[in-house]
């Protein structure tokens, strides 16, 4: 049985510190600030890229580089190991296909090796809490298809449930309409969104006031808890767009609850393109989502 690497991309905001304690070789994602592209060599740091936006510049973000894939992955395979892949969601990007095509044409010209591509149907740390899970399972001494069939069974159970500060960048993208952000934004209105089990996000309704919205974050995740599966021994993941504060007075509700897991990370400038400054998400395992 061939030994295996597990990688990820830039967008699964796993902190550096265990990317580079477990060796996890990462495909960069790419955006721009006018003509300049960012995200491989070239990097904002995150407190960089929000002030940016603050100052009214907006980014755009890139799908991954095929090229970049293909070496990644190809170095791996020469060594004679296998690939596990845990992917930024399909239905967001087609970064998660580029890497599969990638897979497949490298499995063509290594017949011996095997590329597993895990579609994580998720975003940031959503995507990241799987990275987490594989390197556990690993060490565990799990196969590659042990582990894959793990972190399928456990994919939909992965919770996500976000705030954003500023109407507008979710306007930008399509998610709401230009009317709702400009009437939204006068009356202090501020939306909560989730991630379905398609990987899409979809909203889950509105409260006013920022101080509501993050507690309300911590009163969603106890409604959607499963104790009966997932144990309190279970990482929770706290992202957020330059606001460290308020993230850890969500980290704080959530310790209160008996969890002592928690990680809390920078939402990486790829993904806070489309949620700017200010995006605060919980992320859990739970109650199947919808």
């Amino acid at each position: 049985m061939a030994d295996y690497v597990i990688t990820t991309d830039s967008n699964s905001d796993v902190p550096e510190e265990f990317l580079k304690e477990n060796q996890i070789p990462v495909i960069p994602q790419y955006y721009m600030f006018g003509d300049t592209v960012y995200g491989d060599e070239l990097k904002m740091e995150p407190k960089e890229f929000y002030e940016t936006m603050r100052k009214g510049e907006l980014p755009k973000s890139m799908a991954n580089n095929p090229e970049v894939i293909r070496e990644t992955f190809e170095a791996i395979l020469k060594e004679g190991k296998d690939i596990y892949h845990i992917a930024f969601s399909s239905a967001l990007s087609g970064s998660c296909g580029n890497v599969q095509i990638a897979a497949r044409d490298l499995m063509e010209k290594y017949p011996g090796r095997r590329i597993l591509v895990f579609d994580s149907l998720n975003a940031s740390l959503g995507e990241g809490v799987s990275v987490f899970r594989a390197v556990q399972l690993k060490k565990e001494g799990k196969t590659l298809d042990e582990l894959d069939a793990v972190l399928r069974e456990e994919r939909e159970c992965i919770n996500v449930i976000f705030t954003v500060d500023d109407l507008h960048h979710l306007q930008r993208g399509g998610r709401v309409s230009k009317t709702t952000a400009v009437v939204g934004s006068v009356i202090n209105i501020k939306p909560l969104l989730t991630v379905t089990a398609e990987g899409e996000l979809k909203s889950d309704g509105t409260v006013r006031g920022r101080k509501k919205a993050l507690k309300t974050l911590v009163q969603r995740m106890e409604q959607s808890l499963d104790t009966e599966k997932f144990g309190k021994d279970r990482m929770v993941a706290i992202v957020h767009g330059d606001c460290l504060k308020e993230a850890e007075e969500v980290a704080h509700y959530v310790r209160e609850m008996g969890f002592e897991k928690v990680v809390i990370n920078d939402v990486s400038p790829s993904i806070g393109t489309h949620a700017g400054p200010g995006v605060v998400g919980l992320i859990f395992y739970g109650k199947k989502v919808g």
